[in-house]
């Protein structure tokens, strides 16, 4: 039987440039959200975990850049290169996909284009020809644009086409750049918090906002194959319960069929945690709830990430099973800052605290606009 393992991956965000500066950082309990005022002429003040863009282009300075590149590509430019570093994988073969996730891409390009790209730079399947041509990979990128689950979507995609057998590689690169249009649309929505965000607590009053960058390289090979380390998509479910533009459903339904997609026969018992969408608004928590109840993973440990980078949108499926990875392979469950008491009808497992586990899977799990649900078992070798 063929098993879909990662190889390789990254994360680019305001809290470090690989994935191992991430990690160390969410460990320290490290936030990088913060309060920005007249950011982007925008009128009213708002809360986010914003990349200094200095710093991005002094990181850029070690890649071949023959010509200008938005934030939002650079990010990804950035993420990728160092996700191949050590890795074996060259890039330009055609045995290798890209698979390109992100809600919005170069959206700010409505507002400034200062090195006047073309105008169609701001459609999301041409950003991802330029990354491709960048890497000199002559495939056809894909690009999964999903809302909020467009991270795990991604990766089920790149599942089944190594499952296909066209491709050896796939790299899954999901990112999100904040901007004016970004910012005021959700402010329109009622749904930013005017303090650091809170997953899940009594007191919550929405989400914050965030840049980020995160790779995963993904191979296919014979379970016979496995190594202990080797880490696992198991099996991936996406269901869309459509039931408003922006609000999650009430019962929870669409994202309590991916939970019971995923588990099949794997005992609730045996998973080290799920990493739930936790976005901090009122309804998103309160589903998220509901639905692990009705999966019966309600004594199951539970953790959100929001409270570190904000909602990063198209990475936030890619970084937060980076950061999953890491902590499993560390034995720990990270903390779900910004937690302090239960604001949800049905109580979870939850923790502002790092809890030990030695349990060797995990769930991540996403929900978004228009209905839409995911989610991916994810196991290490030895424990499938």
């Amino acid at each position: 039987m063929k098993v879909i393992f990662k190889i390789a991956d990254n994360i680019v965000s305001p809290l470090g440039f690989t994935t191992a500066e991430n990690f160390s950082a969410v460990m320290s309990g490290r936030s990088a959200i913060r309060r920005y005022e007249d950011k982007w002429d925008i009128p009213d003040p708002f809360m986010a975990s914003l990349i200094d863009r200095d710093a991005l282009d002094h990181e850029c300075g070690s890649l071949p850049l023959m010509q200008h590149y938005t934030c939002f590509e650079k990010m990804i430019l950035l993420s990728v290169s160092k996700a191949l570093e050590n890795s074996g994988v060259q890039p330009d073969s055609d045995r290798v996909l890209f698979i390109v996730s992100t809600t919005k891409g170069n959206v700010d390009l409505l507002y400034e284009n200062k090195f006047n790209l073309p105008s169609d730079r701001i459609l999301c399947g041409v950003t991802a020809r330029v990354i491709c041509d960048y890497f000199h990979n002559p495939n056809p990128p894909i690009v999964v644009s999903n809302a909020c689950i467009s991270g795990v979507c991604a990766q089920i995609a790149a599942m089944r086409n190594l499952f296909g057998g066209r491709y050896d590689y796939v790299i899954v690169t999901g990112a999100d750049c904040q901007s004016r249009f970004i910012v005021t649309g959700f402010q329109s929505l009622k749904a930013l918090s005017p303090d650091l965000c809170r997953p899940f607590d009594k007191d919550r009053k929405g989400l914050n906002l965030g840049d980020a960058a995160a790779t995963i390289i993904y191979s296919v090979k014979d379970e016979y194959e496995m190594e202990p380390d080797d880490w696992v998509a198991v099996d991936g479910s996406i269901r869309n319960d459509a039931n408003h533009i922006s609000g999650p459903s009430r019962s929870g339904e669409g994202s309590y069929r991916t939970l019971v997609n995923v588990l099949h026969d794997t005992n609730p018992d045996d998973i080290a945690f799920v990493n739930v969408h936790g976005t901090a608004t009122v309804y998103n928590d309160e589903m998220e709830s509901i639905a692990l109840y009705r999966a019966g993973l309600q004594a199951v440990p539970v953790n959100g990430l929001k409270g570190y980078y904000g909602h990063t949108m198209g990475a936030a499926g890619v970084i937060e099973t980076i950061l999953s990875m890491c902590a499993v392979d560390n034995n720990v469950i990270l903390a779900t800052r910004g937690y302090e008491t239960c604001g949800v009808s049905y109580p979870l497992s939850l923790s502002n605290e790092i809890r030990h586990t030695d349990k060797r899977s995990f769930i991540k799990l996403l929900s978004g606009f228009g209905g839409c649900n995911a989610a991916i078992l994810f196991k290490k070798g030895g424990a499938l």
